[in-house]
């Protein structure tokens, strides 16, 4: 709950790229305690720029953000997060206060606090200092009924096991998505302990956002793509729709995103990327002929890759003339104007072919946060490592 969990929320961001059907989530670190803070200004190393950023970063960026002071943090895969203000890039860690250095999510609040969702927590940075928040003493798991999803403008959401923590006036609440209708076989934890720990359902959430209507949607583990209603709600009506034809529950649901025209775009490991205009659900991947039998073939993942497919799709973005730019974890990335659709990988001076987050700045430039190539820039004409 890509940007940030919900201000374009769009980015649906949780763990390592994995090439498996039922993916598993990085190894836990110990726990942080509850509202740690420290000082980070004497302990933060500093880096001038010009640099190497993909030597100064690492080559996994998971998550790409730009706040209100127009910083840009990028979220890393085991090394914590980076700030850069235009002239120094700043690193934190599990040392100045951070709950994991595997850290999935950034976005921000209404005051200009800095929120981050890893592995094994939450953590706010004033600017100052980090407060930590984990299941241990703040994140409480409640029960209550559909109506404690509605959503506030203020409210904060964070992607945690089978389902999302809500941080509303000032405390937060464990919601688990409901049991999807269409297959009651599948299994489901009758109580979740600690969301960061409880093994993954087939209902745990990789990513999530909130649309212009205000409506939520979730990505799972396998069982495709929930929407929560709160207009619905209001009515008495069934307030979560699950969508998982064609394709689209099986392998993780890793990407959403609502384009310009109000569609929803959900990308999927190994189904590839699918398209919903609140009635009719297309498989965008198959309808061109796009898909990768090498690696969702009778049923099983094989782990090959095939360029040239949008078969496992990761991340997603539209850029200012409308096209719909689509992320893969094997293929590079796919531009679609509309009428033609364009691959560019490494050839074309993409820092790597695999892409875990695509965002767009103020500037309407594109991020692309990779694994193994750090992050690359798309100007309008020419792909560049950040440097």
């Amino acid at each position: 709950m890509k940007t940030p969990l919900f201000p374009s929320l769009a980015l649906c961001l949780l763990v390592t790229i994995i090439c498996s059907c039922n993916e598993q989530s990085p190894s836990k670190s110990p726990a942080v305690n509850n509202v740690e803070q420290v000082n980070t200004t004497e302990t933060v190393k500093q880096n001038p720029f010009p640099a190497n950023a993909t030597t100064e970063m690492g080559s996994k960026i998971n998550a790409i953000f730009q706040d209100k002071q127009n910083n840009y943090w990028f979220a890393s895969n085991g090394e914590g997060v980076y700030r850069y203000d235009g002239k120094t890039l700043v690193r934190f860690t599990e040392k100045n206060g951070l709950c994991n250095d595997y850290v999935q999510t950034i976005q921000e609040d209404a005051s200009g606090n800095t929120w981050f969702g890893t592995i094994g927590g939450i953590s706010k940075f004033d600017g100052n200092a980090f407060s930590t928040f984990t299941p241990k003493d703040s994140l409480q798991i409640k029960k209550e009924g559909a109506a404690m999803w509605e959503n506030q403008p203020g409210d904060l959401w964070f992607e945690a096991g089978a389902g999302a923590y809500r941080y509303s006036e000032k405390s937060f609440t464990y919601l688990k998505l409901p049991r999807s209708e269409s297959d009651k076989k599948m299994p489901y934890p009758a109580e979740v302990k600690n969301p960061y720990t409880d093994p993954l359902s087939p209902y745990y959430v990789y990513c999530s956002m909130k649309d212009r209507n205000g409506n939520l949607w979730f990505g799972t583990q396998s069982m495709g793509v929930c929407r929560y209603s709160p207009a619905e709600d209001r009515t008495g009506s069934n307030a979560f729709t699950w969508l998982t034809e064609k394709g689209l529950a099986g392998p993780a649901v890793r990407g959403l995103f609502e384009d310009s025209n109000g569609n929803m775009w959900f990308g999927n490991n190994g189904g590839g990327l699918f398209k919903y205009d609140g009635k009719t659900l297309t498989n965008f991947t198959e309808e061109n002929g796009l898909g990768n039998p090498d690696f969702i073939g009778n049923g099983k993942l094989s782990g090959q890759p095939r360029p040239g497919t949008l078969a496992r799709v990761w991340a997603i973005n539209e850029d200012g003339e409308g096209n719909i730019w689509i992320g893969t974890v094997d293929s590079g990335v796919w531009k679609y104007d509309h009428k033609n659709l364009i691959n560019y990988t490494m050839k074309d001076d993409l820092s790597s072919n695999a892409i875990n987050i695509i965002y767009k700045d103020k500037n309407g430039e594109l991020w692309f946060g990779t694994d193994g190539g750090g992050v690359c820039r798309f100007n309008g004409m020419k792909f560049s490592s950040w440097y």
